[in-house]
């Protein structure tokens, strides 16, 4: 038998720290590095969003995941590939095919990266009883974003510190890779050492498939698994289109309708207040499902992850520069995510339960990609179109859909509740 929620405060944070940064270097950071290289928003917004295809059909590997040796064995692994995926992008920036080769290898990031959520996803539903799965997704949530915030704060300060030390901007993404490299290095040790060796022969047993296309099957004919998979996908409609577009935002200048900001600036903003904030949203829709279950608090997390949408809206509108402004929107949207997207896993691991749910959950986050990625693709297009204004009006409409489905969903009033859905 495996002793469950072992040494969660001490594993938990280090391993979804671990799962949050490549997928922000992948995602987000490569935004910035590439619109700071002379790529075209439409490219960056086009490519870059391709490179959420590997979360999106994770799931065709997942099974393998649960039947091959242990999933701590498995995110070991993928974070290494991880680390050498991000050497390559720092040596191949100073070659006159960047654009390919950085590609390719953001690529190798973002496959093993997938892999590496699976795994540790898994992990974590092997390790904690169902009340501490609810307890800890706000301390998950938070230390994904950040890493995120540590990606697209701490790392793109150095990217802006180093632009202006070197006067060169290709050098400087260059060494900014590099070390990105040597922290997720660190990382994947630090994971080596610290997560607990629980799982039995038992439990991996528990956890395999009966057989691979048996594990779609059973997935798709859950009840009410038609409505929520709508809700997945149309859940992030307007954060799947604003976290392509933000940076760009930010770096372009008045005279494009953007902020005008320096690299360094973007990084100061999303990496001290909107940390903060990020933890503190995090944490509490956390605590607060645990206490009262998830649908006391679904609609107004549900919202909180998209109202603050319309204040970049109120900034592109009226040209607003102003520090304070800016700052102030950064918050509530760090502060909304934190909290909005807790009770969204949480409902992830709701419909990923019962038998084969480490790959349940697999298919569940890869539609939960497919909505971030499809609309991504053509954000930098819509973006041109409608210029930044408009743009961002069109985002907050992207909210519309997942409240008029989160009506209409059937869960468990009391899921997540501490004591309410224990297991043994």
């Amino acid at each position: 038998m495996i002793q469950k929620n072992k040494n969660a405060w001490i594993w938990i944070p280090v391993l979804y720290f671990t799962q949050g940064l490549p997928f922000v270097l992948v995602v987000t950071v490569s935004v910035i590095m590439y619109k700071k290289l002379g790529i075209s928003n439409a490219d960056i917004g086009l490519y870059t969003s391709w490179l959420y295809l590997p979360w999106v059909i994770k799931p065709l590997w997942s099974p393998y995941i649960d039947i091959i040796s242990t999933k701590r064995n498995w995110f070991l692994f993928a974070q290494l590939l991880v680390s050498l995926a991000l050497l390559g992008v720092g040596l191949f920036l100073p070659t006159n095919m960047f654009f390919v080769t950085t590609l390719a290898c953001f690529w190798m990031a973002a496959f093993a990266s997938a892999t590496n959520d699976v795994a540790s996803d898994g992990y974590y539903m092997i390790g904690l009883t169902q009340d501490r799965q609810s307890f800890f997704v706000g301390i998950r949530s938070t230390f994904y974003k950040l890493a995120n915030v540590t990606g697209q704060g701490l790392l793109v300060i150095l990217a802006g510190f180093l632009e202006n030390y070197y006067g060169d901007n290709t050098r400087a993404w260059s060494v900014t890779m590099v070390v990105a490299a040597i922290l997720m290095f660190g990382l994947t040790l630090a994971n080596f050492f610290g997560t607990p060796k629980f799982e039995s022969s038992e439990a991996i047993e528990k956890q395999k498939p009966a057989g691979f296309f048996e594990v779609f099957s059973t997935f798709f004919k859950k009840k009410g698994m038609g409505l929520a998979l709508a809700f997945v996908l149309f859940f992030r409609l307007g954060e799947s289109q604003l976290v392509k577009m933000s940076a760009p935002f930010f770096l372009d200048s008045t005279a494009n309708g953007g902020l005008g900001y320096t690299t360094s600036e973007v990084g100061y903003i999303y990496g001290t207040i909107g940390v903060i904030m990020l933890t503190i949203g995090g944490i509490l829709g956390g605590v607060l499902i645990s206490r009262d279950g998830l649908k006391k608090w679904m609609l107004p997390m549900v919202l909180s992850i998209n109202v603050p949408n319309a204040f970049y809206a109120f900034l592109a509108i009226t040209n607003t520069t102003n520090k304070f402004a800016v700052i102030t929107t950064v918050v509530l949207e760090q502060f909304g995510y934190g909290f909005g997207i807790a009770g969204f896993m949480v409902y992830l691991i709701y419909i990923a339960e019962g038998a084969s749910k480490t790959s349940h959950y697999a298919l569940a986050t890869g539609f939960m990609a497919l909505g971030m990625m499809l609309p991504g693709l053509i954000s930098g297009y819509i973006q041109e179109w409608l210029g930044y204004d408009g743009f961002f009006i069109w985002v907050v409409i992207g909210a519309l859909p997942a409240i008029f489905i989160l009506k209409y969903l059937k869960y468990p009033a009391d899921y997540g509740k501490k004591g309410a859905n224990s297991e043994a």
